[in-house]
């Protein structure tokens, strides 16, 4: 059996499920795609919000949605950020990840990154995002990011936000 350092490449997609291009998550999202980059991974970002919907929604094709479920198949580490509305992740993403395949995430490390207007949101990404992964046969890290508006100014991660995504990508580099 060959082991996943053998047949995946160090590239890293990040998957932004927010309909805002500029949102807390998915900035949050690039923080960690700054630090893997500073670790020789090479970095690709998908905004489904600039995708056409009538193609997220299966109902033609489209080439930027067929790259981007590329760019997801050929990635090693899927950053799968999303704002929290309604106790869940956004509906952005989950057509998106209705046009996988059924193990569109085998042997793929999934990185759940989410925001939410307060703490009470944070269990959205148990109860919401590990089983999105799962059910299409990703395997999550352990220390997934969840963080408020107050963890993020001007870019800048609070001292909670920063311990977090350091233990995150510390987590990423011992699987690998």
């Amino acid at each position: 059996m060959t082991s996943m350092n053998q047949n995946k490449s160090n590239s890293v997609t990040l998957i932004s499920g927010s309909p805002n291009v500029m949102s807390s998550s998915r900035r949050i999202g690039a923080l960690v795609l700054d630090k893997l980059s500073e670790r020789k991974f090479e970095t690709n970002i998908i905004d489904l919000s600039t995708l056409d919907s009538e193609a997220l929604l299966g109902r033609k094709d489209d080439a930027d949605v067929s790259l981007a479920l590329e760019k997801v198949n050929e990635a090693r580490i899927i950053v799968i950020t999303s704002p929290i509305y309604r106790a869940t992740y956004t509906g952005l993403l989950k057509v998106f990840f209705d046009l996988m395949p059924q193990a569109g995430l085998a042997d793929k490390i999934c990185v759940p990154v989410a925001t939410g207007g307060g703490n009470m949101h944070q269990l959205a990404v148990d109860h919401g995002l590990r089983p999105l992964v799962a059910s299409l046969e990703g395997l999550t890290v352990a220390n997934a990011v969840f963080a408020t508006s107050n963890d993020l100014d001007d870019n800048k991660p609070s001292d909670e936000l920063s311990f977090k995504l350091n233990t995150l990508v510390q987590e990423i580099e011992n699987i690998l």
